[in-house]
């Protein structure tokens, strides 16, 4: 994923429509992945902690959420994400291994651990 690219435009636009629709899962989505591609993490990792309680069942908003707090290097709590998301049923081990969002885990016995044991 690109990161700090000028995205103001697409930025101010979802801003708008999300003061117009804050519970629309689809607008707060895609701030929450724009706020992220354009560096602004503590804006995406808001968001994401949003999605997830609108709907916390879904592991893909856990799998988010996990790499806003890997980006802000809150690896403990990251892990703890990441742990919820395999609980609700995310199996992409491969691109947990690769995606760059995780790259702050890497050495990070925890997630070792996590991706030995899956």
């Amino acid at each position: 994923m690109e990161k700090n690219k000028d995205l103001s435009f697409e930025v101010a636009f979802f801003e708008d429509l999300h003061g117009r629709l804050p519970k629309d899962l689809r607008v707060v989505s895609i701030l929450a992945q724009l706020y992220t591609q354009a560096g602004r993490y503590d804006c995406g990792l808001k968001l994401d902690r949003k999605l997830v309680r609108m709907l916390p069942e879904d592991p893909v908003l856990h799998y988010n959420l996990a790499c806003s707090l890997a980006l802000k290097e809150r690896k403990r709590e990251a892990v703890c994400a990441l742990r919820r998301a395999i609980d609700l049923g995310y199996c992409d081990f491969i691109w947990m291994r690769e995606d760059p969002d995780l790259d702050s885990l890497r050495n990070y016995a925890p997630f070792q651990d996590l991706l030995l044991n899956n």
